[in-house]
């Protein structure tokens, strides 16, 4: 990913697709416990309602300087879409979340140093049409989309999302959750015709 995407100044009342992978290429989730504590560390300070440990201290609560719209983990890297109304706001979310992460994991599996190859990489969504193919694009990062239990996905299809996540910005650009599903359906269509070309001149 390249450098100029690293963004050290956020401007609030933005999304932004924030995105960072593994040191070395390598995995930052190994188990599906490690994408469960994930995903608890995100609802913890994301959740309307703030969250305390098991002594009774409340973990940072961001809300609402920060929502979270999208997100899809995968074995090596993350992809996030977040609406930052507080600059400062996205930086602490963030390092908050890879701290706790890579404590997690590094005790875990006894290891020490980074997780992470570099600090978080951060892209400003400016149009309507970026935010809608960003929220495709993160989807599909698994190709086993609608079963895959690690993203946002499912949150758009259902009646009732998490409550930490907030996918109407995204779904107010549609007629309805159905069309914003068949405007991932198709994409993702499209993308196994074009493997099923790109498989048959390998061949010939």
């Amino acid at each position: 990913m390249p450098s100029l995407n690293t963004h050290k100044v956020f401007i609030q009342d933005h999304f932004y697709h924030i995105y960072n992978r593994g040191w070395n290429y390598g995995e930052i989730f190994l188990e599906e416990a490690d994408c469960r504590y994930f995903e608890e560390v995100l609802q913890r300070h994301i959740s309307i309602e703030p969250v305390a440990d098991a002594r009774g201290r409340l973990y940072a609560h961001m809300r609402p300087d920060i929502d979270l719209n999208a997100y899809c983990l995968m074995p090596s890297h993350f992809h996030m879409l977040v609406y930052i109304r507080d600059e400062a706001a996205a930086t602490k979310f963030i390092s908050s979340v890879m701290t706790a992460h890579t404590m997690y994991f590094n005790k875990k599996y006894k290891r020490r140093g980074p997780l992470c190859e570099s600090r978080f990489k951060a892209v400003i969504i400016l149009q309507n049409d970026q935010l809608m193919h960003i929220t495709r694009y993160i989807h599909l990062n698994n190709s086993s989309y609608k079963t895959w239990p690690w993203s946002s996905y499912h949150d758009y299809a259902r009646e009732h999302p998490r409550n930490w996540i907030n996918s109407a910005p995204i779904l107010e650009l549609f007629t309805g959750k159905e069309a914003y599903l068949e405007f991932v359906d198709d994409y993702a269509e499209l993308q196994r015709e074009r493997d099923s070309i790109k498989k048959e001149l390998a061949a010939g």
